[in-house]
């Protein structure tokens, strides 16, 4: 099984490349619906990973994905730039799944 890569930045998608994740760059919705059409015909890819950026500005497309299919996986991670998340999400996310305050 394999990962792959969606970024919206060349820095990010250098340094997994170097890793040994594929992956490519898009910048616009039509080129992110497109790549990831063709990233999900391949069988071979477990997880797809993709920049935080497109999770805020097309979520969309990716909880169309995340509900419809079990496979592959999508991950989101920050750029270059950090996250744009809350500092303590992590312990928002157990609050909220547990029901108990940290």
């Amino acid at each position: 099984m394999k990962m792959y890569l969606i970024s919206d930045n060349v820095d990010t998608c250098t340094g997994m490349r170097l890793a040994g994740i594929e992956g490519a760059v898009v910048h616009e919705r039509e080129e992110l619906k497109s790549e990831l059409a063709r990233v999900l015909a391949d069988k071979e890819v477990a997880v797809i990973i993709l920049t935080e950026k497109f999770g805020r500005e097309f979520p969309d497309l990716i909880n169309d994905v995340r509900l419809s299919r079990s496979l592959p996986l999508l991950i989101e991670i920050p750029d270059r730039h950090g996250t744009t998340r809350d500092e303590n999400f992590i312990t928002s996310y157990v609050n909220e799944a547990v029901g108990v305050k940290l």
